[in-house]
């Protein structure tokens, strides 16, 4: 469950504060570790004896099958999780690089390997291991490895909002409590209990820590750091505001293909600027976006076919699309038919948006607008953007881990943090062009305006990062 919000006395929050000055450690760390729901990922710390050990196993094996000369070893840990399954499955994800030691017969037995001193021969990769470990069996086992080269920034860049390490640790407690504090004012944040708080003291903490990983691996002009979402889990954030269906390839309907775009793409273009796009909505902690990208495509639709642009009921699919789950997610294909079925949509004014699923209480008198059908586009990129062009802006899904931290600029974080096939929110294109020579997508999010860019997100524009070009789609107005 996500924190409450409502307003919380200055007195009050120094005294909470205080005591959460008491109750952790001089470096801010955790009086106790996090625990789960039975079967679900645990985060560990980097010093967790599990970790530790599933660190030297998996570069062991890295390095019995790497083609290098040299020994190759953990430079750090990003992250690390750990999931009982008949055993216990570690997920690490960590930074590797050249050692000064040749290979010899005493592979693996890398700890007195010096790391090259000469940047340029580093040669760092991101990398993901999967360790499977069985204690009563003795046995441990790699069941995955996926690696990329870590490309540094272009430029030295700083995150904003995240305190910078100092020498005493009793500073770096006193400026995350004060950043915790200026969060908690921000965003109107008060907690059930001081345990409550402590708790969501930790995440805030965890959450840093993730922040400052993407923005060190940021390939693009991306700011991440303290958002309205550092106070949740990563699995509370995907709970609350994203829409795991869309990753179910096997339930969504075959949409008809889009007619090829008639032109290529110009340079840049954005709907925006030509009185296509509505303003930013906010969905609430509901994972209804599946039904803002869908709304939000037909209001751009009925624009270019109709001349007025109408802010519509995304509740209305909330309440009454039966292919769905509310809430719980839904997928655009089965949407667009849900419209179709009921005879179109109502405006935002007759049916509002209350963010929790209730009675439908559609009426076929106050339909404002309708749809013929719905297509599916191409997932080359370049022919999406001359089809947007076209044709006005389109429902697309993502994989959204990067968004949680975002702040602004183009953002371009490493595949190994954004898996295209495991796309979990849905938004719209309105526009593509570049920024001092990055190309980019603008992406109508739904999390209101004090999300991102006034509450849009600009992604990364070519290869199809983070999945954005796999579910593209269009309703049809004649």
């Amino acid at each position: 469950m996500a924190a409450r919000r409502c307003h919380c006395h200055p007195a009050a929050l120094l005294l909470v504060l205080a005591a959460l000055a008491a109750a952790f450690g001089p470096d801010g760390s955790s009086p106790r570790p996090g625990v789960g729901a039975p079967g679900s990922a645990v985060r560990l710390q980097e010093s967790d004896p599990g970790v530790v050990k599933a660190v030297r196993f998996a570069e062991e094996r890295y390095n019995r099958g790497s083609n290098a000369a040299t020994i190759r070893r953990v430079i750090r840990v990003l992250s690390a999780t750990k999931q009982l399954v008949k055993g216990v499955k570690y997920r690490i994800t960590v930074e590797i690089g050249n050692t000064m030691c040749k290979k010899n017969s005493q592979l693996g037995v890398s700890d007195g390997c010096a790391f090259t001193s000469e940047p340029q021969k580093l040669k760092m990769e991101v990398c993901v291991f999967e360790v499977w470990d069985v204690p009563w069996q003795s046995k441990s086992t790699l069941v995955k490895q996926k690696c990329q080269p870590a490309v540094p920034p272009k430029e030295p860049r700083k995150m904003a909002s995240v305190p910078l390490s100092v020498s005493e640790p009793s500073q770096e407690s006193l400026e995350l409590l004060t950043l915790f504090k200026e969060f908690m004012e921000k965003h109107n944040r008060t907690y059930s209990s001081q345990e409550e708080t402590e708790k969501r003291l930790r995440i805030f903490k965890q959450n840093l820590k993730t922040a400052q990983t993407l923005q060190s691996l940021e390939q693009g002009t991306a700011e991440y750091g303290v958002t309205k979402f550092s106070d949740l889990t990563e699995d509370e954030f995907r709970m609350s505001y994203l829409n795991p269906l869309l990753s179910q390839w096997a339930l969504q309907r075959p949409l008809k293909p889009a007619a090829r775009p008639r032109d290529p793409a110009p340079a840049s273009w954005d709907w925006r600027d030509h009185g296509a796009v509505g303003p930013i909505k906010n969905q609430g902690m509901c994972g209804s976006c599946w039904a803002f990208s869908v709304i939000g495509n037909i209001e751009g639709q009925w624009f270019l076919k109709r001349g007025s642009l109408l802010s519509l009921s995304e509740q209305e699919l909330v309440d009454c699309d039966r292919l769905d789950q509310a809430c719980g997610g839904g997928l655009p294909s089965n949407a667009y038919e849900a419209i179709e079925n009921l005879g179109g949509v109502e405006t935002e004014t007759d049916y509002s948006y209350t963010g929790h699923k209730q009675h439908c209480s559609f009426s076929s008198g106050k339909v404002a607008v309708y749809i013929n059908s719905s297509v599916e586009l191409a997932k080359d990129e370049s022919e999406i953007a001359a089809w947007l062009a076209e044709n006005g802006p389109v429902s697309a899904a993502l994989n959204a881990f990067a968004m949680q931290f975002y702040r602004k600029g183009v953002s371009h974080p490493l595949k190994i943090f954004c898996n295209p096939w495991m796309i979990d929110h849905a938004v719209l294109l309105v526009g593509f062009g570049e920024r001092k020579g990055v190309p980019f997508w603008a992406i109508k999010n739904s999390w209101g305006e004090d999300y991102g860019e006034q509450g849009y997100y600009y992604l990364y524009r070519g290869n199809g990062l983070c999945g954005i070009n796999r579910m593209c789609s269009s309703a049809v107005i004649n």
